[in-house]
């Protein structure tokens, strides 16, 4: 069964599996607050804080209740990583188009497989990448485009946090496939790294444990190489001290941009978009975070603010709206997410084997 949507006249219903953080802080109100989209059904097996939070919205206790509501044309997966799979899986068959929160799998095969059944079933797949929307991330991307910099020799990307206690009740803490800071954590520099450069020659890793009696990773140095360019990712859990979010340096100049972008903060305390505006200040980075461009100027250098671009989540879902409307690919297609997965693979290899893994082209 294929649920249609008429161009131009029907609001995209949409049904979110899983109501956790991600289901309730980053797609719950980013659905509701695009143009064009109703969040329409929540599945949350046990609790009832979707319904406290929506209590408009119909909450089902099982994806068959889910499923059941034929006017729900596209479906968010926001669950733990190792349930993507099949439940992507079961929407597609079921002639949903579908979202996958990131990583998009946690294995390539498993990526592979969901691709082949979209292309079968001739479902939209896309991968909730949301940070290609983040404010600066933007302003990176920008600044690269227009060539201030010069030829670009290095650039740095950090996530870090300071937790240096452990979750042991938390599923990313505990051992097993999809688990550990490389899988939470990796996808958003990856996919930054991979959208600004492509895929890199080789990659090399250092994936590994910083905090006592941790039981999975909860640190990573990537090192990708690139023709004349080397981009190192890196995140820790027992990171206090801030180090920039980003750092570029080309032949004319180099920029430094410490801070994150202000939207998850938002969206965890409760600031949420509307479908009509941003509402007062929303991700807009405060002037004291925005980034340094530094210059040559005679023989010493000049440096300036450069305004952070706006960030907006919201992007993510006009686009897979407008992409089910024209039956086009969306911005973040499953074979970006399939690229993130198997970057995680190499960087798990590079090591295991304490060596440089390169990145073939039948990846």
């Amino acid at each position: 069964m294929t649920v249609h949507l008429q161009r131009g006249c029907d609001v995209l219903r949409v049904g979110l599996i899983g109501f956790g953080l991600a289901g309730q802080a980053f797609h719950a109100p980013t659905i509701r607050g695009t143009v064009g989209m109703e969040l329409a059904c929540i599945l949350e097996r046990s609790r009832s804080l979707a319904q406290q939070k929506y209590p408009g919205v119909c909450v089902a206790r099982t994806l068959e209740e889910l499923l059941a509501d034929e006017t729900i044309r596209l479906v968010v997966v926001a669950t733990p990583n190792t349930s993507h799979f099949d439940l992507a899986r079961q929407c597609m068959m079921a002639g949903r188009d579908v979202v996958v929160d990131k990583p998009f799998t946690t294995t390539t095969q498993e990526a592979r497989e969901l691709i082949h059944i979209a292309e079968r079933q001739k479902r939209l797949l896309a991968v909730y990448h949301n940070r290609r929307w983040d404010g600066d991330f933007a302003t990176v991307k920008k600044l690269i485009a227009s060539g201030t910099l010069g030829r670009l020799v290095a650039y740095e990307s950090h996530y870090d946090r300071f937790r240096p206690q452990l979750r042991p009740s938390a599923w990313r803490e505990q051992p097993g496939p999809g688990s550990g800071i490389l899988y939470d954590l990796g996808p958003h520099l990856i996919d930054q790294a991979t959208t600004l450069f492509g895929v890199p020659k080789s990659v090399t890793a250092d994936v590994f444990a910083q905090r006592d009696g941790a039981q999975v990773d909860d640190a990573f140095d990537l090192r990708f190489e690139y023709p004349g360019l080397r981009a190192t990712l890196r995140s820790s859990m027992l990171a206090l001290a801030a180090r920039p979010r980003f750092l570029l340096h080309g032949m004319q100049g180099s920029f430094v941009k410490y801070g994150m972008d202000p939207q998850e903060e938002f969206l965890r305390r409760g600031e949420f978009p509307s479908s009509t505006d941003w509402g007062p200040h929303w991700g807009e980075d405060p002037e004291e975070q925005w980034g340094l461009l530094s210059v040559p100027e005679g023989n010493s250098s000049a440096t300036k603010k450069v305004h952070t671009e706006r960030g907006d989540y919201r992007g993510f879902y006009a686009n897979v709206r407008d992409a089910i409307a024209r039956g086009e690919p969306p911005a973040v297609t499953a074979k970006d997410g399939l690229r993130t997965i198997r970057a995680i693979e190499l960087a798990l290899e590079s090591s295991r084997e304490r060596c440089t893994v390169p990145w073939s082209e039948s990846d």
